[in-house]
């Protein structure tokens, strides 16, 4: 099964060229998206999400063009956490989470049954459930970011696409929210798309690596491809080795 399909895509700012004829197929499982500042990983997760649009060819989701999803319909299916999240000043957590269920809220706006147990059921999952009463602004950068994927579990997407959503967090919530991100896919079959720049929590957390550069492929594949001195160097430029260790290797550079 394919999730996105990329058909020759190019995407043009001012007058230069971020992403060039590009084509791709991304499948189910955990994503990620790697690759060196200014590669284009931002400018694709965004096109993926509806959030900007192609200045050239076409790009599909669920086989059917982007442009012809109606808003609410790919909300329903679809969640998107950007990079720098909106503000939450006064919010409570458990409002934030009900912030999700928008796509599904009857012509009155109005929480019903079913919203209220989609909320408790992700704010659950998540492991949130002491924190609920609490100011969003006064949790931890790790308990926020499973604040937000609480919020998109509530929404009740199958896809879930996260810009560096580890970028401003210590090891110990990096693992705890690439942990929580596996788990979900794995116990509820979704699939994730997440930009990240630590090749080692790639290794560890994801399924599949699609890396760019100058706005073009340069590996798609299983993430054991991932794991090799001559493939990061040609993704970095930069010599690195991989270490042999349990469970899976690491990489450094020399």
């Amino acid at each position: 099964m394919t999730l996105f399909q990329l058909e020759r895509v190019d995407f043009d700012v001012a007058d230069r060229r971020l992403i060039s004829t590009l084509s791709l197929d991304i499948g189910p499982g955990v994503t990620a998206l790697i690759g060196r500042n200014g590669s284009g990983k931002s400018t694709l997760l965004k096109m993926l999400a509806a959030q900007a649009a192609p200045t050239g060819g076409t790009v599909r989701y669920r086989g059917r063009d982007l442009r012809h999803w109606t808003g609410r319909s790919l909300a329903r299916d679809l969640a998107f956490l950007p990079q720098v999240t909106p503000p939450t000043e006064g919010m409570r957590l458990e409002e934030l989470v009900a912030l999700g269920r928008y796509p599904w809220r009857g012509a009155l706006g109005r929480l019903g049954r079913t919203d209220r147990s989609a909320i408790d059921e992700a704010i659950a999952l998540c492991g949130l459930d002491p924190l609920r009463r609490r100011i969003v602004d006064t949790l931890s950068g790790g308990e926020r970011q499973r604040a937000w994927i609480a919020m998109m579990l509530a929404q009740g997407a199958q896809t879930l696409l996260l810009d560096e959503p580890i970028s401003a967090l210590d090891v110990a919530h990096q693992v705890e929210v690439l942990g929580l991100v596996q788990r979900m896919s794995r116990a509820r079959r979704l699939s994730a798309i997440v930009v990240l720049h630590d090749v080692n929590m790639a290794a560890r957390f994801c399924d599949h690596v699609i890396a760019l550069g100058d706005g073009q492929v340069l590996l798609d594949g299983p993430i054991a491809d991932l794991l090799d001195p001559d493939t990061l160097n040609r993704i970095y430029g930069l010599p690195m080795q991989v270490i042999p260790a349990t469970p899976i290797p690491v990489v450094h550079p020399f």
